[in-house]
């Protein structure tokens, strides 16, 4: 069989390609890394963007839909998107007026009765045999205060100027942070106000080097993902507001302190598919346990069982019912997604299965109506 020229030159490529991967792994994945770190402010604005675009794209229905006015046109789009980023700043900002404020009393009342609890401890150790008992053992011991200071003084000064290190790295740090979000959000931003002229001259450029087989299956993979990944965000926000509800009530029946600000925060971690509600129950235990011990004993005993309910209960009956993915499936890509990759694999594990499943059940019927297997005449009865 004979090659034409364009098969040599596919066939020289690749094996150039593989050649290179099994000569340079180590580069060619610092390569990666490298690339990925580069790109991550855009990574991050291309997943807020999605975000927003799911809330501005529902809020664009309200302004004047049916209008053809070249005023309509032009300000549809710019009102939607600053109604959802206004709606979504004022969410967060609220559940922080609401927890940080109640949250710094309670570290403030910590360390208001820090001194009656060490005054405590110290009654309680005259009135035992504990403090003679460490008084005797101290005189026993002989001490050689020249070598603890010379250790103490290297301690201090490495302290320091671990301190000082530690300040401009913390700096550094919250400068790049800063200057990352900035250019995420600007990119976000650019890619929801013009989507439509972005996506147009992408595919254009596809179309001409991609051959139309390819390119129609991927559209149609892309419209289930998209499909799969704007359900679940809005079947995950349903979830985390019933979930912060529900918080929020049973803390006000059985009279925890505290109940709405931990339900909100309860509420807008459980964002974080499984554990996002751990985050905010860990902050309500602090918040209540300041003030009354017990009770904060309790309300961890009242976080598990809520918890129970939304993992087994709540979680896979809203999420996966939006996805169109059974319960079942829906615990399980979440296990093995956080044990793979993390918080990070939560978060994509469900919509991913959901598009695995429905790509494979539209494959499935596809096959069964193409392929009808005809009955054997002794079956027929």
């Amino acid at each position: 069989m004979k090659l034409t020229k364009n098969e040599i030159i596919r066939y020289s490529v690749f094996v150039a390609i593989f050649l290179i991967l099994l000569v340079y792994p180590g580069q060619i994945v610092n390569l990666f890394k490298m690339l990925y770190s580069v790109s991550l402010p855009l990574i991050i604005g291309a997943a807020l963007a999605y975000c927003i675009n799911i809330l501005s794209s529902a809020m664009e229905r309200w302004f004047w839909p049916k209008s053809n006015k070249k005023w309509a046109i032009r300000l549809r789009r710019p009102i939607a998107l600053l109604l959802a980023i206004i709606i979504i700043v004022a969410v967060i900002a609220w559940v922080l007026r609401l927890v940080l404020p109640q949250f710094i009393s309670a570290i403030s009342s910590f360390f208001v009765s820090l001194p009656n609890v060490i005054d405590d401890i110290n009654k309680w150790l005259n009135n035992s045999n504990q403090a003679s008992a460490i008084a005797s053992q101290l005189e026993t011991t002989k001490f050689d205060w020249t070598s603890i200071q010379s250790k103490l003084m290297k301690f201090v000064s490495s302290g320091l100027s671990g301190v000082f290190s530690s300040s401009i790295s913390i700096f550094g740090s919250l400068s790049k942070g800063l200057f990352n979000f900035i250019l995420a959000f600007t990119f976000a931003i650019y890619l929801v106000s013009g989507k439509e002229r972005i996506a147009d001259r992408l595919n254009r450029v596809l179309d001409a080097f991609v051959p139309h087989k390819v390119m129609t299956k991927a559209r149609y993979v892309l419209r289930i993902t998209d499909n799969a990944f704007s359900s679940f965000i809005s079947g995950q926000t349903i979830e985390a507001f019933i979930l912060g509800t529900l918080c929020a009530l049973g803390m006000w029946i059985f009279k925890f302190p505290s109940a709405l600000p931990v339900g909100a925060l309860v509420g807008i971690t459980a964002l974080v598919p499984m554990i996002g509600a751990w985050i905010g129950g860990g902050v309500g235990f602090v918040l209540i346990a300041v003030t009354s011990p017990l009770q904060g004993v309790l309300f961890v005993v009242y976080i598990i069982i809520l918890q129970q309910i939304e993992s087994n209960l709540i979680y896979p009956r809203v999420v996966g019912g939006s996805i169109g993915l059974p319960g079942i499936l829906v615990l399980a890509a979440i296990t093995i997604g956080g044990g793979v990759a993390g918080i990070i694999g939560m978060l994509l594990s469900v919509p991913i299965a959901a598009t695995i499943y429905q790509l494979i059940k539209n494959a499935t019927l596809n096959r069964e109506k193409n392929e009808e297997p005809s009955i054997p005449s002794e079956d027929i009865k």
